[in-house]
């Protein structure tokens, strides 16, 4: 993919006040941890993450992408009329249907003429949104558009909760797999895209590269059970064949940009642990100190995760006018999008 007119105008986000630290949840699994035998402070061991945030019960998950897509209609001075196309980006939804993108074009009051369509696939779903907006402003179809995501993890997390106390015969293979689940937290966040010919600032999407290992699809698999949703996952399949996945998708990167490696002063990734970020970056041979890490106080905020930090990077003048930036987006399946910016 390249990109000659099409530019990044703002990042929005919206966080749950209250952090719950891995000891809280550690102390609502003290039934599996004293059958189990565990020690206090396995998953901040496993993860990195000392703690994450969830949005107060009955929340929904339109109205947080709400929050997140007005912060960066705000931040870019466009008016909401002219956003062409809205995208929302979230795993998880106010009902099977309508899309929850027609709930946030009605609360932010867009225009009738508005695209407007929900685009899921896991936590890479938000980049592969930006990427479509970004084809139809490239093709002249729209002038600006806006991509949004809520994601809620408390149902997730409360059933995985349950399941594991509960449920007789539950093995340390199945604990093994539920872990992931135990990662996942609540955010939103949004991006406003323009053409070059309507922006406010000189932030350009370049280009970029998108691989697929569908062969890996059941490494992680989320259901609808009768008491929830619950998730399994292989984190060490995960682990490993994501990285390998990633680093395939790197060396195309640099490729279709024509950017040395080096060249990149920043890097935005999908944050899933401390232990993956570590390993993707040594993998990659790229510098810790340009990594944004949020994952070890935010978990992981699936299709949220990357333009949260990406949002909180800029805001806290981590990432700065002129600096070119990776970003690097993955997601179950397994699918991979790198895209190349320069701010």
């Amino acid at each position: 993919m390249r990109f000659d007119k099409v530019h990044l105008e703002a990042f929005g986000h919206a966080l749950p006040d209250d952090p719950v630290t891995s000891l809280e949840i550690e102390a609502r699994l003290a039934p599996l941890y004293e059958r189990m035998g565990f020690e206090p402070g396995r998953i901040e061991m496993l993860t990195g993450i000392r703690e994450r945030r969830y949005w107060p019960k009955g929340t929904k998950s339109s109205e947080v992408a709400v929050r997140a897509g007005r912060a960066a209609l705000e931040k870019s001075g466009i008016d909401p009329a002219r956003i062409g196309c809205l995208i929302n980006a979230s795993v998880t939804r106010d009902h099977w249907e309508p899309a929850n993108a027609t709930i946030v074009h009605h609360l932010l009051g867009l225009a009738p003429t508005c695209h407007v369509f929900d685009l899921s696939n896991a936590c890479l779903g938000f980049v592969n949104a930006m990427t479509a907006v970004a084809s139809m402003i490239e093709h002249g179809d729209v002038e600006a558009g806006l991509v949004v995501t809520g994601e809620d993890a408390r149902d997730l997390v409360d059933e995985t909760i349950r399941y594991l106390n509960d449920c007789d015969g539950v093995s340390r293979a199945d604990v093994k797999q539920a872990i992931a689940s135990l990662t996942i937290a609540s955010g939103a966040a949004a991006v406003v895209l323009t053409h070059r010919d309507a922006t406010r600032r000189e932030s350009r999407l370049v280009g970029g590269v998108v691989l697929a290992a569908s062969e890996h699809h059941a490494l992680c698999v989320g259901d609808h059970e009768e008491s929830g949703p619950r998730m399994t996952t292989d984190a060490d399949a995960i682990l490993y064949k994501g990285t390998e996945l990633a680093k395939r998708t790197w060396r195309e990167l640099v490729r279709e940009l024509g950017w040395a490696p080096e060249s990149f002063e920043r890097i935005v990734t999908h944050q899933v642990t401390a232990v993956h970020k570590k390993l993707l970056f040594e993998t990659l041979e790229l510098d810790p100190e340009i990594d944004f890490p949020t994952v070890e106080t935010l978990g992981n905020t699936g299709s949220a995760a990357l333009p949260i930090s990406f949002s909180l990077a800029v805001d806290a003048g981590f990432i700065r006018a002129g600096q070119r930036v990776g970003l690097l987006g993955i997601g179950s399946g397994l699918n991979c999008i790198m895209l190349g910016v320069e701010w």
